[in-house]
């Protein structure tokens, strides 16, 4: 799971540690975390390019990018968790990419395996990292038949 920044918010950064370890006891989970660019005296295309970069140079060879995006594919978890199973089975790596406050840079979403809209809402991206964190603990307990999902 690559993103833009840390949680500021320490309950937001304490939800999401909790379901981030929760979701590696299914899957191979590595939190890469890259900086965020200072808005300050630049565009929103500016920054988006640069935290782009910053996420391309990082996601692993040959994976399956999968960014989290508001105009993506919708998917309830049951056929999430099946979709993330097949990769698995298939012996591919899933690089979950989100972006910063002004979303992911058109060249990465282009490079997107998948686009992946984690609700019909624009979500901050502190938000959207702990959605994705339980969706991947939810689809984990799917496979395996746990009851955390009912």
């Amino acid at each position: 799971m690559l993103a833009v920044g840390k949680p500021r918010n320490a309950a937001l950064a304490l939800a999401t540690t909790e379901y981030e370890e929760r979701a590696a006891r299914y899957w191979p989970l590595e939190r890469v975390e890259v900086r965020e660019e200072p808005a300050k005296s630049a565009t929103s295309d500016l920054v988006r390019l640069r935290e782009g970069e910053r996420l391309e140079a990082r996601i692993p060879p040959g994976a399956v990018i999968v960014c989290c995006d508001p105009g993506g594919k919708r998917l309830d978890s049951a056929a999430f968790s099946a979709w993330l199973q097949g990769q698995r089975e298939s012996g591919r790596d899933v690089a979950f990419v989100i972006g910063g406050a002004y979303g992911l840079s058109p060249a990465l979403l282009k490079r997107a395996t998948v686009r992946l809209e984690l609700a019909p809402w624009t979500l901050p991206h502190e938000l959207a990292r702990l959605v994705l964190a339980e969706q991947l603990y939810r689809a984990g307990t799917i496979v395996r038949r746990e009851p955390y999902h009912k």
